[in-house]
């Protein structure tokens, strides 16, 4: 059965020498960005075949150059895979496995979800529970978010700090007819479309 693809790793497409194999898309894609930088973006892809040094065989790689404002961007993976074009293997396969890794990353290091201190296995089984049920609740809170929005695609940490780990002050005043003071939240907006999206999560 065949691997998945594997990106290289740091330095690996200079090593087995497709660096070079690429020069040309480089340059032009730089180029494209340049004539129509409005349209953001330029990405493409090229297969190659190419062995390192180490390596016992000739290998398929596929190159994707992407060219923006912040200069040209260029990565490899290796694949025994056969079929397919370059560009959906990386998208849809590649991509999607690195994707997969981002939920582990994610459940691990923003939930502490790995932590398994407890004595019994009930309670680790249950503190894993738990943390299901948070991952639950943060993914499903940002999918509710607007669609293009930096909301849409933050990071789990970065939404528990934003939405739900906040402190709120109480004033008390002598005057029981004062009017309350106003509440204040840079993150007012979003309040209130979590609230009103969240029904949707328990229907």
């Amino acid at each position: 059965m065949p691997r998945e693809p594997g990106r290289l790793g740091a330095g690996a497409g200079s090593q087995c020498g497709a660096a070079r194999h690429v020069e040309a898309l480089e340059k032009t894609t730089a180029e494209r960005f340049t004539v129509a930088p409005a349209r953001g973006k330029v990405r493409r892809f090229a297969q190659i075949h190419d062995a390192a040094g180490s390596w016992s065989r000739v290998e398929r790689i596929i190159a994707r150059v992407e060219a923006g404002a912040e200069g040209t961007d260029t990565r490899f993976i290796v694949t025994n895979l056969e079929g397919g074009r370059a560009k959906p293997l990386y998208e849809r396969l590649y991509c999607a496995r690195g994707q997969a890794e981002n939920h582990i990353k994610a459940w691990k290091n923003h939930l502490v979800a790995d932590r398994t201190s407890c004595h019994e296995a009930t309670a680790n089984q249950f503190r894993l529970f738990l943390h299901g049920g948070a991952y639950w609740l943060l993914w499903s809170m940002r999918r509710l978010m607007p669609k293009g929005s930096a909301w849409r695609v933050m990071q789990f940490d970065t939404l528990r700090l934003r939405l739900i780990k906040i402190a709120a002050r109480v004033v008390e005043t002598e005057k029981a007819d004062q009017d309350p003071p106003a509440v204040e939240h840079p993150d007012q907006a979003v309040f209130g479309i979590v609230l009103n999206r969240l029904p949707r999560l328990v229907t």
